[in-house]
């Protein structure tokens, strides 16, 4: 098998330059979480089987490969053959394979960001907060990092709605309202408007969780500053 590991852009020119030098046997995968099996059409033209073999899992440097051990693997292929060979080179590596078809695949990356990428983007966003209250950068992080390792292993232990703590969950919407009255006095609106999504998220699983549908109104309330907004970015 012959594994493309480029940018997303690059995928065809080089299954094009890949398909011309390797023998027509051999199977041309790429590792993109985003891109169709389409992204190798020239491979395909060529007559080599092609694949995807995705990592659901964050590389922002080189890891052990301890790294793969329990992460899902999305993988795909017309190739009846060459899924099983991707199947098994996932099981072999430790993580666990699951066929990722083009429908799902937008979507699929779409989750991957939400809960890696952006994640990231939310802890810088508490640190710009606590910043905001005088801490260094690097205290801020080094407080912020031992609350989000917790965060997760709770998750795994006792599932979404088990893990799920704080104002929302306990229907406290007077601190709601002054946790965002706190931002938005220190001039930090992306902060508040971060909160206001996120906890619009958040309400809806304190309400799956057992939150008293009456307390869920009065955080919708502090929330949105109306009590029968369901859609559209929160005021």
């Amino acid at each position: 098998m012959a594994f493309l590991a480029v940018p997303d852009p690059e995928l065809a020119a080089v299954a094009g330059r890949i398909a011309g030098r390797v023998p027509a046997a051999t199977a041309v995968v790429h590792l993109s979480g985003s891109q169709p099996l389409g992204a190798l059409q020239p491979a395909t033209a060529a007559g080599h089987p092609v694949g995807s073999f995705h990592p659901f899992q964050s590389f922002p440097v080189e890891r052990a490969p301890a790294a793969f051990r329990g992460a899902l693997i999305g993988i795909d292929s017309a190739d009846p053959a060459l899924l099983t060979r991707l199947e098994r080179l996932a099981l072999d590596i430790g993580g666990r394979p699951r066929r990722v078809p083009d429908r799902e695949r937008a979507l699929y990356h779409v989750a991957a960001v939400l809960a890696s990428n952006l994640l990231v983007g939310l802890i810088s966003t508490s640190a710009t907060v606590l910043e905001a209250a005088g801490w260094s950068r690097a205290d801020a992080v080094d407080a912020l990092l031992p609350l989000l390792f917790g965060v997760v292993e709770n998750i795994g232990a006792e599932g979404l709605e088990g893990a799920l703590i704080g104002p929302i969950r306990r229907g406290d919407p007077e601190t709601v309202r002054r946790h965002l009255a706190e931002l938005e006095a220190a001039g930090m609106e992306d902060p508040a408007r971060v909160y206001r999504i996120l906890g619009r998220a958040t309400l809806e699983l304190a309400l799956a969780a057992g939150l008293d549908p009456a307390k869920g109104a009065e955080i919708l309330l502090a929330l949105t500053g109306s009590p029968a907004a369901t859609g559209g970015e929160p005021r």
